[in-house]
């Protein structure tokens, strides 16, 4: 599962709208987490713009008057979407990555200031995992608090802030929840000259999910159109591009090798992009093609 997670501080205009096409569509996201979107509505118009498609699903919380607003949104080809609940500080998405058809949860969430109200937040958020039968869950957002002290430079300290990590923690422990690795900067928040800065905005992820995903890992990007940078959440082996896919000279020799090729390739059925088709054909047909050669040649180091 590819998230892009922001806390974009209001939609604004077209330089932020931009800026989420850009970033979605470079890394070819399935899913995206918005946090303080600042209006207390949203079009379909509005949010097919942000993404750059139509073919999207999306949720929006408009907090009191856009104050502490959520909006998720979903590539249909790749999430397919089941059930939501949401109240203030979250939206929760139930449903099915469709390319590898796995049941998954997706939670947006944005605390607020407030310890109390986070101590309500993280209440309601343990309650609604517990509940579920589901295990493969990704919480992903602004959650404005920090689990050590290295975690926030030039702002200080308060006796509060020790009482926010232990509580925070206990959250994160209580549910079996990861902090996945992170890639490029420590922190993803910064004031306006750069000298504060704190580590607000966090991926957490089940052991189920890293099962799914093992090589899962955030990606903080630069400062662009916020004061909190975005996150890539992907794995890391899409990085490397795909493996070669090699071919011995004897299979076309062989009678029959094409048409059976033919079979084997019409014969899969995925679903997604042109793009996302074609990946998933060439691994199956690999794997196919493997198992033929030690029917139909052995294994040639035994020869």
């Amino acid at each position: 599962m590819l998230i892009v997670n922001l806390n974009i501080r209001g939609l604004g205009g077209s330089i932020k709208a931009r800026y989420l096409r850009h970033i979605i569509a470079r890394e070819g996201a399935n899913f995206a987490c918005i946090q303080e979107t600042k209006v207390s509505a949203i079009t379909d118009a509005r949010c097919f713009n942000l993404w750059g498609d139509n073919n999207l699903g999306w949720l929006h919380y408009g907090g009191d008057n856009g104050s502490g607003s959520l909006l998720s949104l979903w590539h249909k080809e790749a999430f397919c979407y089941d059930t939501h609940v949401m109240g203030k500080g979250y939206i929760v998405v139930y449903g099915k990555h469709v390319i590898i058809n796995c049941r998954c949860v997706v939670v947006n969430v944005y605390a607020a200031c407030s310890l109390s109200d986070k101590i309500v937040l993280w209440k309601e958020l343990s309650d609604l995992k517990k509940a579920s039968s589901d295990v493969v869950w990704c919480f992903c957002g602004d959650f404005n608090a920090i689990r050590k002290n290295g975690k926030r430079k030039g702002v200080s300290m308060r006796d509060s802030n020790t009482s926010e990590m232990r509580d925070f923690n206990c959250f994160i422990e209580a549910n079996l929840l990861f902090e996945i690795p992170l890639v490029s900067k420590p922190f993803t928040w910064f004031n306006s000259n750069g000298k504060a800065k704190s580590r607000l905005d966090k991926v957490l992820v089940t052991e189920e999910w890293m099962q799914t995903w093992p090589m899962c890992k955030q990606y903080v990007q630069s400062r662009e159109v916020s004061d909190h940078c975005a996150i890539v959440v992907k794995s890391v082996d899409k990085d490397w591009g795909p493996k070669p896919f090699r071919s011995i000279d004897a299979w076309f020799m062989e009678r029959g090798f094409g048409a059976m090729v033919k079979d084997k390739w019409n014969s899969y059925v995925i679903q997604g992009n042109a793009l996302t088709v074609l990946k998933e054909k060439m691994k199956r047909l690999k794997g196919d093609l493997k198992g033929w050669n030690k029917v139909e040649f052995g294994n040639i180091r035994e020869h």
